[in-house]
């Protein structure tokens, strides 16, 4: 039987949850019924208003409304373009913050995984707790976490830039 991570596990602190995401499954199941997973293996936060690296530091817009929503919602966008990402909303309705799932064991890249798993825009404001074609699962697999800064985030200034908010698996350590 799955063990597909609810709505309470993500109505929390990105700061919380975004570690504990760091070893589970990312499930995705396809129109004809086959089913396609990662384990997560990086992660990184993006923290409210205040975090000049996250979507929601120029406030609500008709893009980042979904971040202020409920927790668990899926928050997909566009990156260079050209690749789709995904997030999943935390810290519950009112404050915008999520995690995005930066990297699998296998796809190294978040425009990697999402292309594995045929994750796009469609998913977008999509409750990843009550979603038929995707969802995350937990086997119990508990890797031992390191912190690294945050990737691709120059436009942001100090601290943001600096901060150690991505969580990545030692898988040396299991």
């Amino acid at each position: 039987m799955r063990n597909i991570l609810k709505v309470d596990f993500f109505d929390r602190d990105c700061l919380d949850v975004a570690p504990e995401l760091v070893g589970k499954i990312l499930v995705r199941k396809l129109s004809d019924g086959t089913l396609i997973s990662e384990r997560i293996a990086e992660t990184e936060v993006y923290r409210g208003e205040e975090d000049k690296a996250c979507h929601a530091s120029k406030g609500k817009t008709t893009r980042t409304k979904v971040l202020y929503g409920k927790s668990g919602l899926i928050y997909v966008y566009l990156c260079y373009g050209m690749h789709h990402l995904i997030n999943i909303v935390t810290g519950g309705e009112g404050h915008p913050q999520c995690v995005l799932i930066r990297a699998g064991e296998v796809h190294k890249g978040p425009a990697m995984l999402t292309k594995y798993l045929k994750i796009d825009k469609n998913f977008n404001e999509s409750e990843i707790f009550n979603c038929d074609d995707l969802w995350i699962e937990d086997d119990g697999l508990k890797p031992k976490i390191r912190t690294a800064e945050r990737v691709g985030i120059d436009y942001a200034d100090e601290p943001w830039k600096s901060k150690k908010w991505r969580f990545i698996a030692d898988w040396t350590a299991i």
